[in-house]
């Protein structure tokens, strides 16, 4: 595998490529716009907008200046910045969050399905039974071997673990077709047990309950002079909100007014000539305005007051119909974000979802998860971010759609096919369904051994009878599994 490599500022100025192993700390690297992040530092020089999304999962870009602090795996979009190293390779939050991944993954790697469970005492079990009713009948018989021998064959026979290799199969099998037929395709053994244990969930913002990019909401409060002024200045940015400006204007046919001087300062906005005016379209405190509590950008013309154009995300197809129904079932329903307040707790509100979290990094989603767990709760996670791979692996189950990074998919249970998110309430009441199911196969095979096992040590079924009657609890459980098929 390549080794990323930095540039790293000498003494006398000059910069020289290295790789990011030959970092210590307090080395200087030059950062370019469009690269990614090495290490992690503080800024020294220069300002920028940064994309945090693979370590918060966020989409909207973050000021960075000196004295900022960044972290290995961002992406530098805008302007050159020189960051003095804290740490580098193995010691970057981006490692941390690798290492994260796989202790938590080691840990859930240990549970054991009731197949599992159920094998390892009723397979030896089966064995000692037929040779103890060989031996006795032996005596019994005064040393009849062939009456012996059969008689120990049909309790082998009848006793054959047919009935509960099939309690668990048969049930998954039924519940996997069901799931998939709803959009969600089972990638563990034992994600189905797993689900219906579930208490807690904990799902991600933006990608997951939103569709991560934002909308322009309040297009109405402005005139149209106003809007193709910011949409001739938008036009100038690649910036998330810049762009939400210029997909809004333009579904009107609305023209942009003739600008000149056109000129993206990093790190705060667009700003431009018009009719003889300054016009600046960018972040409150670089236009001297007092910011609102939400996701907004803000235009203001020559002297006159800054106005707002502020945006939500829009919530997933599905999203409140999971909450809602993931509710009524009993369970705990948590938000935790890497976002910022306002914006989670408007989502958190528009979903009635009490509970939630904002500004949380890969480290603080494990450290709510594991939180959870101490306290005896089961946890579904459901994220779509590398910053939410740690937590799909430390949570007891855990979910990603389709439209997540391969790397979360890889760690998750369970995988969303579709664009909805209403399927998993759904699955959680399907999943429990199916463990009753489990249950009551076992139950069926408990009671049918409990009566013709009796029946085979005394000696009144012969191979013949005994295969019989293994064929028909085999019949019977598998029969209870398809129940499952006709569940609404």
């Amino acid at each position: 595998m390549e080794v990323p490599r930095a540039h790293r500022i000498g003494a006398d100025g000059a910069e020289e490529v290295v790789s990011v192993t030959a970092l210590a700390v307090g080395d200087l690297v030059r950062v370019v716009p469009g690269a990614r992040v090495p290490v992690d530092g503080m800024v020294e020089e220069g300002e920028s907008e940064i994309d945090r999304s693979l370590l918060t999962g966020e989409s909207l870009p973050v000021f960075a200046g000196p004295g900022g602090m960044l972290n290995a795996g961002e992406v530098n979009l805008t302007g050159p910045l020189t960051v003095r190293v804290s740490a580098a390779g193995k010691d970057t939050s981006l490692h941390r969050m690798a290492d994260l991944v796989a202790m938590a993954e080691t840990s859930r790697n240990k549970y054991t399905s009731l197949a599992d469970k159920a094998a390892k005492i009723y397979a030896p079990a089966v064995h000692l039974l037929a040779l103890g009713a060989f031996l006795s009948w032996m005596v019994i018989s005064g040393w009849d071997v062939r009456l012996s021998l059969n008689i120990a064959v049909a309790v082998l026979i009848i006793t054959c673990p047919c009935a509960l290799g099939l309690a668990v199969p048969a049930v998954t099998t039924a519940a996997s077709g069901r799931l998939f037929r709803q959009g969600m395709l089972l990638k563990s053994s034992t994600a189905t047990e797993r689900l219906a244990q579930v208490t807690h969930v904990v799902f991600d913002k933006t990608g997951t309950l939103t569709e991560g990019k934002p909308v322009l909401d309040n297009m109405g409060d402005h005139g149209d002079a106003d809007l193709a002024l910011a949409l001739a200045l938008a036009q100038g940015s690649s910036h998330p909100l810049a762009q939400a400006i210029v997909a809004a204007a333009s579904e009107t046919g609305l023209r942009p007014s003739v600008i000149s001087d056109v000129k993206e300062t990093p790190g705060h906005g667009v700003e431009a000539v018009w009719e003889g005016q300054e016009v600046r379209l960018g972040r409150a405190e670089w236009l001297g305005a007092r910011g609102l509590d939400r996701t907004a950008t803000y235009l203001k013309i020559g002297k006159r007051p800054a106005i707002a154009f502020t945006f939500t995300d829009n919530l997933r197809d599905g999203a409140a119909e999971a909450v809602a129904t993931l509710k009524r079932q009993g369970m705990k329903v948590t938000l935790i974000s890497g976002d910022a307040p306002a914006a989670v707790q408007d989502v958190a509100f528009r979903l009635g979802i009490e509970d939630y979290r904002a500004g949380m990094l890969p480290e603080g989603k494990v450290a709510a998860i594991e939180a959870l767990s101490q306290q005896g709760a089961r946890v579904l996670m459901v994220g779509d971010g590398l910053n939410d791979t740690a937590a799909l692996a430390a949570a007891h189950v855990s979910i990603s759609p389709a439209t997540a990074l391969e790397a979360t998919r890889v760690v998750s249970d369970i995988v969303l096919l579709g664009r909805s998110l209403e399927p998993i309430g759904g699955a959680v009441a399907l999943s429990r369904s199916a463990t009753r199911r489990i249950k009551q196969n076992f139950a069926i095979a408990a009671g049918y051994n409990a009566i013709a096992i009796p029946i085979a040590l005394v000696g009144l079924a012969t191979p013949l009878a005994a295969a019989l009657a293994m064929s028909f609890s085999s019949i019977t459980v598998s029969l209870n599994a398809l129940r499952l098929k006709g569940l609404k």
